[in-house]
């Protein structure tokens, strides 16, 4: 693999026992800097994940993993601190990619995700998974919420076919 990620534990699935294969990894500090860095997080104190990988038909192999993560974001209002917790679990399909075939599994359309080189690197699938999983808005207890009430009107911006409207009204008087 000739990417360089954070939290790379690259898995040869040549050798994978046809029973699959179960593990337990562990984001180390410099790990969790980098990845915080990666994410745009004040900080990310522990990235842990059980992964099993499973060889399935055609080819193809399922990732079932969950994690747990703490980490501190920004207040999205006061940039305050806001820590939160994140335990997701997840699934990903990795085979050949050939877009001239048509891939169905179990009644549902699923992507699959590239096997490149023979390797799955199952760190960056529980990092990609993790920034899927952050809090967009995070908040910090007693932010002020965003206003309810309408702008008043000289605040409010008129939409475009309104300015239109006016400019049709002062041209017909």
């Amino acid at each position: 693999m000739s990417n360089n990620f954070e939290f790379s534990r690259p898995i040869d699935v040549h050798r994978l026992r046809p029973a699959g294969g179960a593990y337990e990894i562990a984001a180390s500090l410099l790990e969790c800097a980098a990845l915080a860095k990666r994410f745009d997080l004040l900080t990310l104190d522990r990235l842990e994940a059980r992964v099993q990988l499973t060889a399935i038909a055609g080819g193809f192999y399922r990732l079932s993993a969950a994690l747990q993560a703490d980490l501190t974001q920004s207040c999205v209002v006061t940039l305050e601190p806001v820590k939160s917790r994140v335990a997701e679990e997840f699934a990903l399909l990795y085979g050949a990619v050939d877009e001239q075939k048509e891939v169905v599994l179990d009644g549902n359309s699923e992507t699959v995700e590239p096997i490149e080189g023979g390797m799955i690197d199952i760190g960056e699938a529980v990092a990609q998974q993790l920034s899927l999983a952050l809090d967009p808005f995070p908040r910090a207890p007693g932010a002020p919420a965003p206003s309810d009430t309408p702008a008043s009107e000289s605040q409010r911006l008129d939409s475009p076919f309104a300015v239109l409207a006016k400019l049709h009204k002062s041209e017909g008087s």
